[in-house]
C-alpha cells in the first residue's frame, strides 16, 4: 500500500503570500535549533486575515490540519525558506493548490518539509476547513471523506 496522508483540512484562497505563512517578525527563529524549529511552527499562518480562523490554536505546538487546500499562487511574495519550514514544523504534511509561486515550490523541494500537489479543479471553493480528507500518493488522488468525493491531483516534481 502506498503513502497516505489523512486528516482535517485548512482551506485558504488565492495569493497566500509568505508574509501570511510566516510573518517577518518570526524570521529570527533558527530552524536548525530544535526548540526554535518547534516554536516556528506555532506561528505558521499567523499572518492570515482573521476570516480564516486559527491555524494553530492558542497554546498548541502543532496544527490539527495536516493538509492545506489553496487556490492560485500559493506561497507568493518573498523567497524565504522559513515559509515551508514553518508549515512543516506546525505539522502540515501536504499542500494542494491550483498553482504555486515558483520559489515557494522550490523551497518545498529544497527543505523536504511538505509535499506540494496541484489540483485539476478549484478545490478551495468546494471544500471547507475541518473536512476529513486524504491524499493517496499511489493513485494521485485527494479524497474528501466528508463529502464522499474523489479528485485527481498532479504530483509536482521540481525541474533541474
Amino acid at each position: 500500500m502506498g503513502k497516505i496522508i489523512r486528516g482535517a483540512i485548512f482551506v485558504v484562497d488565492d495569493n497566500i503570500d509568505t508574509d501570511q505563512i510566516i510573518p517577518a517578525e518570526y524570521l529570527t527563529l533558527v530552524p536548525s535549533k530544535q526548540d526554535e524549529y518547534e516554536k516556528l511552527g506555532t506561528y505558521a499562518m499567523a499572518g492570515l486575515p482573521h476570516r480564516y480562523g486559527k491555524f494553530v490554536e492558542q497554546g498548541a505546538m502543532k496544527t490539527k490540519y495536516p493538509i492545506i487546500i489553496a487556490g492560485e499562487n500559493f506561497g507568493c511574495g518573498s523567497s524565504r525558506e522559513h515559509a515551508p519550514i514553518a508549515l512543516g514544523a506546525s505539522g502540515v504534511k501536504a499542500v494542494v493548490a491550483q498553482s504555486y509561486a515558483r520559489i515557494f515550490f522550490r523551497n518545498c523541494s529544497a527543505t523536504g518539509e511538505l509535499y506540494p500537489w496541484e489540483s485539476e479543479v478549484r478545490l478551495c471553493n468546494l471544500f471547507t476547513t475541518g473536512q476529513d480528507c486524504s491524499i493517496e500518493f499511489e493513485n494521485n488522488q485527494l479524497i474528501n471523506h466528508t463529502l464522499g468525493q474523489v479528485y485527481n491531483l498532479v504530483r509536482l516534481v521540481p525541474s533541474k
